[in-house]
């Protein structure tokens, strides 16, 4: 609760003023049944005569004013509490994640992200909004229509106090059953969007291998195992409603026996026995509003369990004990001292083993290895997109947790193996590098990347809107603007992973000479599975099995690094055999 008054402070006064209102109504509620009971009693009965009856009724028109001016009233600042409570609650929400590392993010599905960020959130508003409009309103009219029950007849009302027990201990059995199956209905939402995610995102895959219906049989059993969830929770909502009615009405009718009896007897009058009848349905519908708010409060703690696992989640990648927070990276100069690294902080096997490798200011070096050698989880560790488990990662001699997060991913400009763009223009796109940079060193640095010819080929050029991701671009051309985009942000450490694998070797040839004559100061770190890209390096790393087994250049490595000699000569004679 604690946490959550952060969010409800902004929005006191409507929190406060919200109830207030539903209170107006509820005291109009209350008086509405004496009202007509003395119409009836005085006014009918009575003889006081016509007058006495507009008098009451103009009384009743005014009192019924002011319950719908508490009933709006109460409604709209219920809504503008529970609103703006949830689009705070949203906001850190998604900025928690926004500081998610690589690993953090590896614990939770995409789908169930999104279903956290906008469902579950959407539970919580709703109880808020409902507990603002009903929350002190069930209770005030419970209240008041009982005090109300007994002044009229004491004995009468002892019916209701049988009734009260029963209904709580059925509310009570509801909570019990309601909350695991609106959990697990929350965890089933989860799984049909992530599955509905990974099919739209990659809808052209799913085509290209004719998988459509296995996707359809997939999404069928995601969104079947929803439906039976959804059912399950909501049987407790079905059998609750009925279960309610039932038992106000044959409370209703006893009332209407043993008052009418008491009638008979000239013990009571029909405008008390009316009025009566009227406290007891106010006094029922009070306790199915109660269960109404236990039922929606235990699909929103449910949620609110899940938003709670995300706003707890350690970050395990932070700058807060980071001791030169103001350096930023100047020279470029990279070190890895004894670097041990695994994803799988359980698993026996070290993804990356004693790393030892000094890259100096300005060098051009390539990574080269077979699939699954570690090249790309080696980079990953320079910007701290993970940390080294073991070892140490300088840049500038300084140890990479040393630096904000902020300074040293400035330094570094990194074009990750998977190609990611965003909806928008390609100009925007481009600006991510540089979101100052101006249409001249735009085009500039897209002419660098082999870029700028394709872009103006387009009828918008720089203003062509992408489609999610771009799809609506080819492979070489993502590549192109992913590097261009890294070049704009004029980086002293530039990391290409297996970034030019789909543009043909003249291309990348030219991308390569512009690279050393735009980025003469830049450190380059070229990831490469063919020789060619890598071979003019000024030294190459060889990884195998996550361990360096040879440095040097091209020359030196084929004479002394066995692993080496067969990836160039596997592709020299493939080549030839072409």
């Amino acid at each position: 609760m604690k946490r959550y008054w952060k969010y409800a402070k902004p929005y006191l006064s409507a929190f406060i003023i919200g109830p207030i209102l539903m209170i107006v109504e509820v005291i109009g509620e209350v008086v509405m049944p004496l009202l007509l009971s003395n119409i009836i009693d005085n006014g009918i009965v009575g003889g006081r005569g016509i007058s006495y009856i507009v008098k009451t009724g103009i009384i009743m028109i005014i009192t019924a004013l002011c319950m719908m001016g508490g009933g709006v009233g109460g409604a709209y600042f219920a809504i503008k509490a529970s609103t703006g409570f949830a689009n705070d609650l949203r906001k850190d929400l998604f900025r928690k994640i926004q500081k998610f590392s690589f690993y953090n993010i590896d614990q939770y599905s995409t789908g169930s992200l999104v279903t956290r960020l906008t469902n579950d959130i959407t539970q919580v508003q709703n109880m808020i909004q409902m507990m603002l409009r009903m929350a002190l309103r069930a209770p005030g009219m419970l209240i008041g229509a009982l005090i109300m029950a007994f002044t009229l007849n004491s004995k009468l009302a002892l019916v209701i106090l049988c009734v009260i027990p029963l209904l709580s201990l059925a509310i009570y059995i509801i909570l019990k059953v309601a909350f695991p199956r609106f959990n697990n209905m929350q965890k089933k939402l989860d799984a049909l969007n992530t599955t509905t995610q990974e099919n739209l995102t990659n809808i052209r895959v799913v085509k290209s291998f004719v998988r459509e219906r296995y996707e359809e049989e997939k999404f069928k059993k995601a969104n079947t195992d929803l439906k039976e969830s959804t059912v399950s929770a909501m049987k407790v909502v079905i059998f609750t409603m009925p279960l309610m009615i039932i038992t106000m009405n044959i409370t209703t009718l006893a009332v209407v026996w043993f008052g009418g009896n008491q009638i008979i007897a000239g013990n009571m009058t029909s405008g008390v026995l009316t009025a009566f009848v009227n406290y007891v349905i106010q006094i029922l519908m009070s306790l199915i509003m109660v269960s109404i708010i236990i039922l929606n409060a235990s699909r929103a703690i449910a949620s609110a369990r899940r938003i709670n696992e995300i706003l707890n989640t350690r970050i395990d990648l932070t700058d807060d004990e980071a001791k030169h927070k103001e350096l930023t990276v100047k020279h470029g100069k990279i070190e890895f001292r004894g670097v041990h690294f695994k994803y799988y902080k359980n698993s026996e096997k070290w993804v990356l083993e004693n790393i030892n490798l000094v890259i100096n200011p300005g060098e051009t070096v390539g990574i080269i290895g077979s699939t699954g050698s570690g090249k790309s989880s080696l980079v990953q560790l320079i910007p701290r997109l993970y940390d080294a488990d073991l070892g140490e990662v300088l840049v500038d001699d300084v140890n990479v947790r040393d630096y904000s997060l902020k300074n040293l991913r400035d330094g570094v400009g990194i074009v990750l193996q998977k190609n990611v763009l965003f909806s928008g223009t390609i100009k925007e796109n481009l600006k991510w590098g540089n979101e100052n940079a101006d249409d001249e060193e735009i085009y500039q640095y897209a002419e660098s990347a082999q870029a700028h010819g394709f872009i103006t080929s387009f009828e918008a050029g720089y203003d062509t809107e992408l489609g999610q991701g771009g799809v609506n671009l080819s492979g070489g051309q993502k590549q192109r603007l992913c590097i261009a985009r890294a070049l704009l942000k004029k980086p002293k450490i530039l990391i290409l992973d297996d970034s030019t694998s789909a543009v043909d070797s003249a291309t990348e040839a030219r991308i390569r000479e512009n690279l050393n004559k735009m980025l003469k100061g830049t450190t380059k770190i070229i990831i490469a599975q063919r020789i060619s890209s890598v071979i003019n390096a000024d030294k190459i790393v060889v990884l195998d099995d996550g361990k360096i087994v040879g440095v040097g250049t091209h020359e030196e490595l084929l004479k002394n690094c066995e692993t080496y000699a067969e990836i160039y000569y596997s592709q020299v004679d493939k080549r030839v055999t072409a």
